[in-house]
């Protein structure tokens, strides 16, 4: 469990240096988007079965970082359109 956290914080920063411009997210919404971007990964990969879903490897955590790329997009997508709103 600990080790699915920190895999989720590496790929949520990752996530976050490969994506352009300043995000406006927290540590917790990078851990949680991370988090999110890796259960994708291992879901990805378990259905193209090169591993488990909680199984670390290549395709998986490719994807991972991807999912958690396209993930923050969407939430700071979300998160300027509160800000338009409020």
């Amino acid at each position: 469990m600990i080790g699915f956290i920190v895999a989720g914080l590496v790929i949520g920063a990752l996530a976050r240096l490969i994506k352009p411009g300043k995000q406006n997210l927290g540590w917790v919404a990078t851990l949680l988007l991370g988090l999110a971007g890796s259960v994708i990964g291992g879901l990805v990969a378990n259905l193209l079965g090169t591993g488990g879903i909680f199984e670390l490897n290549v395709l998986g955590f490719i994807v991972a970082v991807v999912a958690a790329v396209l993930l923050i997009g969407t939430a700071e997508t979300l998160s300027a359109r509160r800000r338009q709103d409020a």
